[in-house]
């Protein structure tokens, strides 16, 4: 069945996004008016074109947005009788599973944590870069991001991306701002556990790590800053929009 509202509900939910964050911005309104019922189960989602409109941006942007959908169990593509892409909600896949175990307290927690996480992190980013580095410090930032780089499994990936968040609080010599980031990165790896592995999504994380880094390096607090910022409130477009 196709959804008609009599009141605009999905152009009340789903909004223009920024363009450096289409990607996730997609993802999460799409997953949050699915999960809140916008699009209840068996629907038919609006045709890519209308979506694209809607949303401003690209089709190839919101095709891989769909593709997360799908990875996340959220939705499922079948051919119309038109030739067009049917989309249904579907509740059935490992990651839409674990994702309905969290209970409301935890959850919450988790919310909380992408919050504390957007203050912490973007501060330890601007600390590092406003530290002197020794050749061996600025070695082991480089290190560690070339281990999140390379990392082809999906675990030993997540692993190297929580080592390289350490590394940049590391840099710090804060001990506290430390033990902070790494209270935060332990939370996140419990909320990405519940979702599945986005190919998109690791591609712009890694461009935005690389971007850290060459912020660290240059001694520029403020890039550094900005880069970690945008680079949290990426991730967590995502956990709260197939987590919620």
């Amino acid at each position: 069945m196709s959804v008609h509202p009599e009141h605009d509900l999905p152009g009340a939910v789903l909004r223009p996004v920024r363009g450096h964050h289409a990607f996730e911005s997609c993802v999460e309104q799409l997953a949050t008016a699915i999960r809140l019922g916008v699009y209840p189960r068996g629907s038919t989602l609006p045709t890519e074109r209308e979506l694209a409109e809607r949303l401003h941006v690209s089709r190839a942007t919101l095709r891989e947005a769909m593709a997360a959908l799908r990875q996340a169990g959220l939705v499922e593509t079948t051919r119309g009788r038109g030739g067009g892409t049917v989309v249904t909600l579907k509740q059935g896949m490992p990651s839409a599973r674990a994702a309905a175990r969290v209970t409301p307290t935890r959850r919450r927690d988790w919310l909380d944590a992408l919050d504390y996480r957007r203050i912490v992190e973007p501060g330890a980013a601007a600390l590092a870069a406003s530290r002197q580095l020794t050749d061996v410090r600025v070695e082991q930032l480089e290190q560690a991001h070339a281990e999140v780089a390379s990392a082809r499994k999906r675990a030993e990936h997540r692993q190297a991306d929580s080592r390289f968040h350490l590394t940049v609080a590391a840099l710090t010599d804060s001990p506290r701002t430390v033990e902070a980031v790494t209270s935060v990165q332990a939370t996140l790896h419990e909320m990405l556990l519940a979702i599945p592995v986005l190919d998109a999504n690791i591609a712009h994380s890694d461009r935005q790590h690389a971007a850290l880094v060459r912020a660290i390096k240059a001694g520029k607090p403020d890039r550094a800053r900005r880069v970690m910022e945008e680079h949290c409130d990426d991730t967590a477009a995502l956990l709260r929009g197939l987590v919620g």
